[in-house]
């Protein structure tokens, strides 16, 4: 099809609009951080930013951006984060409903939040533990002395992995492992730049994500 008969494949408009607004405010926050990590230019920041001006767009337009930011928050309040810095995370489901995750010295907010997710997706009971105490003792014992890293705190792929190990004996990881798929194509964001491992797993599973430009560090978020 060519470019000039796109437009008679909408049978939508609303939902196109929507739909192109949407992702320039995923641009916008996609831009803002490449600059950050040096990947483009001020020049192309400040075209997105223009952009939004235009058209009358919020960057909070984004459903899941200020659940993200109140999860950074309510963790600062009641000092949950690891080691002075507080991180939060958002996820929209497909049935409309935001659930959101903080880091803590367990779990990167990335990974909190799909426990969380998962949980809901599989009516899981809060409190049971998907992944129990000497499975996030062994990894951490890894993690720190062997491995030399600085915190136990677990990114996303090796919470995924953890899950996995969990549901050998654990039923209820195994059904929460198994909603897993229902997360593809659900917008999520985060208050901080993802790590590797964070980045990778979200990748895997297909979200759609956009974070603010801030790395894990101890000025990460500030009210």
């Amino acid at each position: 099809m060519g470019v000039n008969c796109a437009g008679f494949a909408i049978i939508d408009d609303e939902v196109a609009q929507e739909a192109s607004k949407q992702e320039l405010i995923r641009r916008y926050f996609r831009y803002r951080c490449e600059y950050v990590m040096g990947f483009t230019d001020s020049e192309t920041v400040q075209k997105t930013e223009l952009f939004l001006k235009d058209f009358a767009l919020n960057p909070t337009d984004r459903l899941v951006v200020n659940p993200a930011h109140t999860a950074a928050k309510d963790a600062q309040k009641r000092d949950k984060g690891n080691k002075g810095i507080f991180c939060g995370a958002a996820i929209e489901l497909q049935d409309g409903t935001i659930i959101t995750g903080n880091n803590s010295a367990l779990l990167h907010a990335a990974s909190s939040m799909i426990i969380h997710a998962i949980k809901y997706l599989a009516d899981i009971p809060e409190k049971i533990k998907l992944l129990p105490p000497h499975i996030t003792n062994a990894v951490g014992n890894l993690k720190t002395n062997i491995l030399h890293d600085k915190t136990v705190s677990l990114d996303l792929d090796e919470t995924l992995i953890a899950l996995s190990v969990s549901a050998i004996n654990n039923p209820a990881a195994q059904l929460a492992i198994e909603k897993l798929t229902d997360l593809k194509d659900c917008e999520v964001h985060m208050t901080h730049i993802p790590t590797a491992g964070d980045e990778a797993g979200l990748r895997r599973l297909g979200v759609n994500l956009t974070t603010e430009p801030y790395f894990s560090t101890k000025d990460l978020y500030m009210p």
